[in-house]
């Protein structure tokens, strides 16, 4: 038996995923696209991390951005430059990375910090010696970084009370461990550190990991600069080319300049394609995709390959509908952390970008 026979077996003989030429394995999710928001979240926190070793000084970064706008791929980057090892019997963690629970308390955060350390006694004890065991395995393990994702969530629960005390606990943490600390999360995350003044000026200038936007010439050079970043990598043609204006008009009213859904379309547009590698897709290729990956039930006189005229996704019930817009959430005196002037170009893709 061939490898994924008994996958293949289950499909219909005529399936494009049995022709020889297949394009159905095609993927853009293993390609590091280091486009300019991914540039500086990375960079911002190499700097936290680097200050922590030159000096221990204690500090905290906040990520937020939207669903889709490739928060996860840039820290994914990063925990991979500093993988865990076991040296002379124990585990060395120089980045530590948890999930935030959905509904966050002293305990269950207790218990995610432990279960990410590998201990097999996560659940156990009170709270108080489940804070020292913390303590204790993060200095055993060597822990200089603290990256905890979906921060929003300590905004999302309905116990204001608790809410609070758990955050009290994580600036505790930061005061007995000495480390540095990353909070990752939606753009509501800014009102959970703003319920905590004490742990807002550890987390004074939040990071904006923002989407790609079509307001300008200068913000549609830098979109088209991704999609030409992407389309060189294809094994098929885009007839139209996606950094054509108006082709990458439409990849942005379909994506709402999230890179997610751009890969996610690509992706599908391809591997469904049938075709062969130099042949090309179109529009009606990239409007399936759009309906199969973003929005099932979407007309066609909505669908942004095939409309005549386009608009925002952004309705009741739409894609984009549920935007966590960050400008809803006061910053206090805070200050934003803006992206770089861009490297990208519109006809080359990212100049001196590390894939």
């Amino acid at each position: 038996m061939k490898p994924n026979d008994d996958i293949l077996g289950l499909l219909p003989p005529n399936h494009l995923a049995r022709k020889t030429h297949s394009l159905h394995h095609f993927t853009l999710r293993k390609e590091l696209i280091a486009f300019p928001t991914f540039q500086k979240t990375v960079e911002e926190i190499a700097l936290l991390h680097y200050r922590w070793r030159q000096s221990e000084v204690s500090e905290g970064l906040l990520v937020y951005g939207q669903h889709g706008s490739g928060k996860s791929t840039a820290i994914k980057h990063y925990l991979e430059q500093f993988k865990r090892k076991r040296v002379g019997g124990l585990s060395k963690i120089p980045v530590l990375f948890s999930l935030t629970p959905e509904t966050p308390s002293v305990v269950s955060l207790s218990d995610v910090l432990l279960t990410s350390l590998g201990d097999p006694l996560a659940t156990r004890g009170t709270a108080a010696t489940k804070l020292n065991r913390i303590v204790h395995f993060f200095k055993e393990c060597g822990v200089e970084m603290l990256v905890l994702d979906e921060f929003h969530h300590f905004y999302d629960t309905h116990r204001i009370l608790e809410g609070r005390r758990v955050s009290d606990w994580l600036k505790n943490l930061m005061n007995l461990t000495g480390i540095c600390i990353v909070l990752v999360g939606l753009p509501r995350s800014i009102a959970a550190l703003n319920a905590n003044p004490q742990l807002r000026r550890r987390f004074s200038a939040p990071l904006h990991h923002a989407e790609f936007t079509f307001n300008d010439a200068q913000a549609q050079h830098e979109f088209r600069g991704l999609l030409s970043a992407l389309e060189q990598r294809l094994p098929v043609r885009c007839v139209p080319s996606l950094t054509e204006p108006e082709m990458a008009r439409r990849m942005y009213y379909a994506t709402h300049g999230l890179i997610d859904y751009v890969v996610k379309i690509i992706d599908d547009a391809v591997a469904m394609s049938g075709l062969k590698v130099g042949e090309s897709i179109g529009l009606e290729a990239l409007a399936s995709a759009f309906k199969r990956k973003v929005w099932a039930e979407c007309p066609d006189w909505i669908n942004p390959f095939l409309a005549e005229k386009l608009r925002q996704l952004t309705q009741d019930k739409e894609p984009f509908g549920d935007w966590d817009d960050p400008d809803q959430y006061r910053l206090s005196t805070r200050t934003r952390t803006t992206a770089p002037k861009s490297n990208f170009s519109a006809e080359g893709g990212m100049r001196n970008a590390h894939y």
